[in-house]
């Protein structure tokens, strides 16, 4: 624990504690009146509640959508099923902004729906709330997949020769076990909405904001930082009360489970039942997944010929030093760092949280880890910047400041992804390779990484996909001459002009095939055969 404990307290406590202090403080006296002061605002009571009941009411919904589509993703076996699950976690990986974008030119006044049919929605909260599933949805399906698609099949088969049905097999075995990874995708998908800044932002309009909008309103428009403190002093403790009471609830919950290579449970469907239900899966993603990322495609080929792609190609001397088109080798270079760093604090954190004789402090840090996924990214692109700015931390000439950022929201889904299948591996296959004479590092080698393979590739890969589309605290640290490609996007929507529009379209699509082309190398990967165990 001790690495994964200093990275959190050195680039997350310490500037988030920075920049609430600065905000709080007025000559050396800590203005606490504030917090009474700013809570009793009405305005700013409504944006506390919208903040949570949209929050809830995204995961919800998210869960309901997600859930048959993890399902067909860990049981079924069909054609061009690596390219759909690639196609599944684009979206998760565009910068908020650009998803809020896409659902504009989808349900806003002149996009596709209203075109043909006069329907338009942008500033209801059903434009907010099928944004945050089309983001969301690779979290449940991929998070719940991972450890679904590695359950035996055959417990469940044994609870029906007893005499269960389906529906008493599935409730009282499968559910029990998959039950860790329901909670954590549900966890991650509640922070993530919790803390909604672009889909809001340009979805929300006027009538609807969170409380990272607001955070973001009040620093960068009002310029009101104590205001902006007690916010994110808020949020931070309303995210920290969630995971007290997700890890007081879910706790222990984990079994040892027999897993098997994932290989060997899919199959072909059978029967009409389980041939509509892949049916109406493939539809869900062809219509709420794929038609607002066509849409996106759409608006990059407006212009005759490629006039907006040749156009990423020069410098206009005015919105970046360098050419748009050097994003993309820079968020490449970043999103490898970031993806190192969360897999190695991430993995330590798994490892120790894993242990049966973990004490209270150990597991109290399990829900720590979620905080960076609560926080305000605005506050802590801010921290970094106010915070690691004087030896031995002067970072911010450094360009490892991005990918440190980066790692912070990736590490926690290394720590979701990896922990369930750590806490179901029997813990006597350990003890046995031990009393064969084996050491600590080969009972690792030889017991544990064989069965969490898997699971770590799929960590790997969330961190990667999580560190190109990041955008929320890298706007504030990355360099003018090295900007990655959310901060590019955000940088060509905020400026007039169909050609900056169309630019920013055309890189948000460039975004999407790289990150399609990484996924489908890591489904190469990960499809590898391991083994029963």
């Amino acid at each position: 624990m001790a690495l994964p404990v200093a990275f959190f307290a050195v680039f997350f406590a310490y500037p988030v504690a920075a920049i609430v202090a600065r905000g709080l403080r007025v000559d050396g006296v800590w203005q606490l009146g504030r917090l009474v002061d700013v809570l009793a605002q009405p305005d700013i009571r409504h944006v506390l509640w919208f903040t949570t009941w949209q929050a809830l009411a995204s995961t919800a919904l998210t869960l309901l959508v997600a859930l048959p589509g993890a399902y067909v993703f860990a049981r079924y076996d069909f054609p061009g099923k690596q390219v759909l699950r690639a196609v599944v976690t684009v979206p998760f990986v565009l910068p908020t902004v650009v998803v809020g974008m896409a659902f504009l030119a989808l349900v806003g006044r002149g996009g596709l729906l209203d075109d043909l049919w006069g329907l338009r929605f942008d500033t209801t909260v059903w434009a907010i709330l099928l944004a945050h599933v089309f983001f969301n949805y690779a979290v449940v399906v991929r998070t719940v997949g991972a450890l679904w698609a590695q359950l035996d099949p055959r417990q469940e088969e044994a609870a029906r020769m007893l005499g269960a049905s389906r529906l008493a097999a599935w409730r009282k075995v499968t559910l029990p076990a998959l039950g860790p990874a329901v909670a954590a995708a549900a966890l991650m998908v509640f922070l993530f909405t919790f803390t909604s800044f672009g889909v809001v932002q340009i979805l929300g309009g006027p009538t609807f904001s969170t409380l990272e909008v607001e955070i973001y309103r009040q620093t960068s428009e009002i310029f009101d930082l104590s205001t902006a403190a007690v916010l994110t002093l808020v949020q931070f403790l309303a995210v920290g009360a969630i995971l007290v009471l997700h890890a007081w609830t879910v706790r222990r919950r984990e079994s040892t489970l027999r897993l098997v290579d994932a290989s060997r449970t899919a199959r072909r469907p059978r029967g009409a039942g389980e041939w509509a239900l892949l049916g109406s899966v493939l539809a869900t993603v062809a219509v709420l997944l794929v038609l607002p990322l066509a849409v996106l495609v759409g608006r990059s080929l407006d212009a005759p010929g490629f006039a907006y792609y040749e156009a990423l190609t020069h410098d206009d001397g005015g919105t970046f030093l360098v050419a748009p088109i050097h994003a993309i080798g820079t968020s490449l270079q970043y999103a490898v760092a970031a993806t190192g760093i969360a897999v190695l604090i991430g993995s330590l954190a798994a490892a120790a949280l894993a242990r049966r004789d973990a004490g209270r402090l150990v597991r109290g840090f399990d829900a720590l880890l979620m905080l960076p996924l609560g926080v305000s990214a605005v506050t802590v692109g801010f921290g970094f910047l106010i915070a690691l700015d004087k030896p031995p931390l002067d970072l911010r000439g450094s360009w490892v400041l991005v990918p440190l950022a980066q790692a912070l929201v990736g590490a926690p889904f290394v720590v979701r992804t990896m922990l369930p299948v750590l806490r179901a591996v029997d813990a006597r296959l350990r003890e046995a390779a031990a009393v064969l004479g084996a050491s600590p590092w080969r009972v690792w080698r030889e017991v544990d990484l064989p069965i969490v393979r898997r699971a770590l590739l799929v960590a790997a890969g969330f961190a990667f996909a999580v560190s190109l589309g990041e955008f929320g605290a890298t706007v504030f640290i990355a360099r003018p001459d090295n900007p990655t490609l959310p901060v590019a996007v955000a940088r060509l929507l905020g400026r007039p002009g169909d050609l900056n529009y169309g630019q920013a379209m055309a890189l948000s699509t460039i975004l999407m095939v790289v990150c399609a082309v990484a996924l489908l190398v890591l489904e190469r990967l990960r499809t590898d055969r391991t083994g029963e165990f």
